[in-house]
């Protein structure tokens, strides 16, 4: 096999070990709910996809052809993952899951949807 494609390849295994270790890290230590749907949906996600993007140019080399099923999952896995976190999120907000950070008042809510861009000054 060629030095570069083995740089190459080894560079996406490492970074895509120590993304996958990262965002697993955030998951497990971070404090709220809302802060840890960011370890899996960003660095787990992007590390993922780094080995299964090493495993397909791996397989196309090694084999016949080139190899799309790895191709494939990294797509769905890049679909999927910020879907569910927007609707894992949408449901905490709808379940009043507890937050780091204070909701806004619901008085200043409020006075914000009755203001009124458009102003005449008589």
């Amino acid at each position: 096999m060629n030095i570069v494609l083995e740089i190459l390849l080894s560079l996406l295994i490492v970074t895509g070990a120590l993304l996958t270790f990262i965002g697993s890290l955030g998951l497990a230590r971070l404090r709220d709910f809302y802060t840890r749907l960011h370890g899996p949906t960003k660095g787990t996600t992007l590390g993922v996809g780094c080995l299964l993007i090493a495993s397909s140019i791996f397989f196309s080399v090694q084999g016949e052809g080139l190899s799309l099923h790895e191709v494939l999952i990294t797509l769905f896995l890049f679909i999927t993952a910020p879907i569910s976190a927007h609707l894992l999120a949408k449901s905490a907000l709808h379940l009043k899951v507890e937050s780091l950070v204070p909701l806004p008042d619901e008085a200043i809510a409020r006075k914000n949807s009755q203001h009124k861009p458009y102003q005449t000054l008589d």
